[in-house]
């Protein structure tokens, strides 16, 4: 869609903004403003909304999203980088009580001084973070409990995959062991201004139950070292990574323990089998 094909005033709010407040879309920041409005109804019903969340929305770019949240749940944090958008973030929440706009870093925001603690993170994330992000929020914010997030067509889709698959990594792993994740659907490159180069994907994470142990430093390092080099055994892959005290031979035991061969690679253990192993090779 291009902005001067709009006659008159455009309908959509993103697109009067960019117009009223001569924003230009930063591709190294990854913004691609969402223009579709009828996107935001899906989702809504993805992320199940209520009068009592307070949600978390990284990428508050225009504020299309942050002001639809804002009149349906009770509190919104919005985080955004982008100085320059100070004024149509204004225009569309600057004058509701109950939204706290953060200008900062999503990567470095000190998430657990967030007040009230968001129990959803609902975003149009920019590309360049979309992953970290999610893990990020994973790991920092235990008060949270879904995440509906538009994401890079293939970050959702590893983030989904099962093990086996060609795109199963370290991120389907990481998000796996806390969340079951859904890829919901494909967005057209259409509701984005300016269109993405690349497909876009609507995905939904899950927490798992509360009662399910963290992710230690010590897991991600397993699984990290474990894809480190994907061309060799799990067991020869954590050697090489060196993130592993235990040897070559009881990598191998734990995962005949386990049920599969010694030779086994990565990407054929699925995340409990990964916490699994973790505990087995605990010192």
């Amino acid at each position: 869609m291009e902005l001067s094909a709009v006659a008159g005033a455009p309908r959509q709010a993103s697109l009067r903004r960019l117009r009223r407040f001569g924003v230009r879309p930063d591709r190294e920041l990854g913004q691609n403003f969402l223009v579709d409005d009828n996107i935001l109804g899906v989702i809504a019903r993805a992320a199940a909304l209520r009068r009592e969340d307070a949600v978390l929305e990284i990428g508050g770019g225009l504020g299309v999203l942050s002001e639809y949240l804002a009149e349906r749940v009770a509190h919104v944090h919005v985080v955004e980088i982008d100085e320059r958008l100070r004024e149509a973030l204004d225009d569309a929440v600057g004058a509701r009580a109950n939204v706290s706009v953060h200008w900062a870093d999503a990567m470095r925001l000190d998430l657990a001084q967030l007040r009230p603690p968001p129990d959803k993170v609902v975003a149009n994330l920019p590309y360049g973070i979309a992953a970290g992000v999610l893990l990020r929020t994973i790991e920092e914010l235990p008060s949270v409990g879904l995440w509906v997030a538009m994401v890079q067509r293939e970050v959702g889709e590893r983030l989904a995959a099962a093990p086996a698959s060609r795109v199963y990594g370290v991120s389907s792993v990481l998000a796996q062991l806390s969340c079951e994740v859904e890829l919901l659907r494909v967005l057209p490159r259409s509701v984005f201004y300016p269109a993405p180069h690349v497909d876009s994907a609507l995905v939904r994470l899950r927490r798992r139950a509360q009662t399910a142990q963290p992710v230690t430093p010590q897991l991600r390092a397993l699984v990290t070292g474990a894809f480190a080099h994907r061309r060799k055994t799990l067991a020869g892959s954590l050697a090489l990574a060196g993130v592993c005290a235990a040897s070559r031979e009881q990598v191998r035991d734990a995962l005949v323990a386990l049920s599969h061969p010694p030779d086994v690679r990565a990407e054929r253990l699925s995340a409990d089998d990964f916490r699994a192993l973790a505990e087995l090779l605990a010192p």
